[in-house]
């Protein structure tokens, strides 16, 4: 491919079988340029092929950017390190969905609708008795939040507007009703009501771990630490379960069904799952000292052991959610007095393979995951909750997707082709003359 800068708008032009084809060569923001191949077909009659998508472009957007060599994610241009030292996860939101930090009328206003939707349709616990009481709460996650079309089709009108934005608002707020409600209802107790008079944050909290007549206090610097963890994991550009969300709402889906398909794609140990990995991980490892036994597998090309929690598919340099999380699991360790010896296991990994010239070659960093689990489990979640808590803080980024997807006048229903290796045209041959 060359690139032509004259006076024209620029090109990238391709090379097949001697005939040369030109292409808009376009330019973003920030990151590398994107040659746009939307008519290669019709041009050259060939597809292009990129299992993973790793040098695709899926579509434009101006929500989150991810730049991966510098190590940085910008939410609308914010810095998320700033968001999270700064900024609360509902102001986070707001930035996501319309694209600049609210006022603090608009704060208000929008804080409080979230707050006075949090409830679901009382009929969702009968939902909820249809699963098994040993249901893994992401299970109940998907099931539960496609259900929500059939309680709330007074907002499912893609083309509607205001419906978008009723059904956007819903999510948000009842995705932490529902989470808590999975935790309560796997572990056999009673769902706890959310109340108006708490941050979001601190409501999950109260909904996961009160129980009736007694007085749960939410420990204020938990429901802090919780409120960054939720921002880190609010979006992080096309992601699987993004790309997901808007393959799925390119068909038209009604915005629930959407964001299920969102869930059920984060549930995967590749991606939400992760830090469930991790930290079994570090439980297998359980000492400091064990450390370099298995920095020696995961650089054995014959065992399959590697290292969970390093390396990512864009992110080439130190994630930096990662650098963040790994100061809240301090900050949530000391306030629950956790015994911390995964922790330790966990800086002195991240130090030894980040001084292992095979890790530095390779580029695996710690990321998001390496560290979220065991601030997680301290807070006194159970690992099946991990993702769970993941897809509360995600369905943010989805929903911002989703609506940008929408809202895009050239969006066409997702339909990827392939590269087919199978059978050419074959005759049918009637059964009693195969042989």
């Amino acid at each position: 491919m060359a690139a032509d800068q004259g006076a024209h708008a620029p090109t990238g032009t391709l090379t097949i079988d001697g005939k040369s084809h030109a292409f808009p060569l376009r330019h973003g923001s920030a990151g590398p340029n994107v040659l746009d191949i939307g008519k290669l077909y019709g041009k050259a009659g060939v597809f292009t092929y990129d299992p993973g998508f790793s040098s695709t472009a899926s579509c434009e957007s101006k929500i989150t950017y991810v730049d991966g060599d510098a190590g940085a994610l910008l939410y609308r241009g914010y810095a998320v390190e700033d968001l999270v030292a700064r900024g609360d996860f509902l102001e986070t939101c707001y930035l996501l969905f319309y694209g600049d930090l609210p006022t603090a009328a608009q704060k208000r206003d929008f804080d409080y609708r979230v707050t006075r939707h949090t409830m679901v349709h009382e009929q969702m616990v009968r939902l909820y008795q249809g699963f098994r009481r040993d249901a893994h709460p992401m299970a109940v996650m998907v099931g539960s939040v496609g259900a929500l079309s059939a309680f709330y089709h007074d907002s499912i009108d893609v083309e509607d507007p205001h419906q978008r934005m009723v059904s956007s608002i819903r999510l948000i707020a009842k995705m932490p009703t529902m989470a808590a409600m999975a935790y309560k209802y796997t572990t056999g107790q009673t769902f706890v009501y959310p109340k108006n008079d708490l941050g979001y944050a601190a409501n999950f909290l109260r909904m996961c771990f009160a129980v009736p007549f007694e007085e749960y206090q939410v420990n204020p610097a938990l429901a802090r630490a919780l409120e960054k963890i939720l921002i880190l994991h609010a979006d992080n550009e096309q992601g699987a379960s993004s790309s997901t969300v808007r393959l799925a709402g390119s068909s038209g889906a009604n915005p629930f069904a959407c964001i299920a398909a969102g869930i059920a794609c984060l549930w995967g140990p590749a991606h939400g799952g992760a830090n469930e990995a991790a930290l079994r991980m570090l439980a297998d490892i359980g000492r400091p000292e064990r450390i370099p036994e298995f920095i020696a597998r995961a650089k054995d090309p014959e065992d399959p052991f590697r290292l969970m929690g390093f390396g990512h598919r864009v992110y080439k340099s130190y994630d930096p959610r990662a650098r963040v999380m790994r100061e809240i699991c301090r900050e949530v360790l000391a306030q629950t007095g956790v015994e911390d010896t995964l922790f330790q296991v966990a800086l002195e990994l991240e130090r030894a393979a980040g001084s292992d010239e095979y890790f530095i070659e390779k580029k695996l960093f710690p990321n998001l995951d390496f560290y979220s689990g065991l601030t997680l489990q301290a807070m006194g979640f159970p690992t099946a909750m991990f993702t769970a808590v993941f897809a509360m803080a995600r369905t943010a980024g989805w929903i911002a997707q989703w609506m940008e997807m929408l809202a895009d006048p050239g969006q066409k229903i997702g339909r990827p082709r392939q590269l087919y290796t199978g059978s050419p045209r074959r005759d049918y041959v009637p059964v009693t003359k195969r042989g």
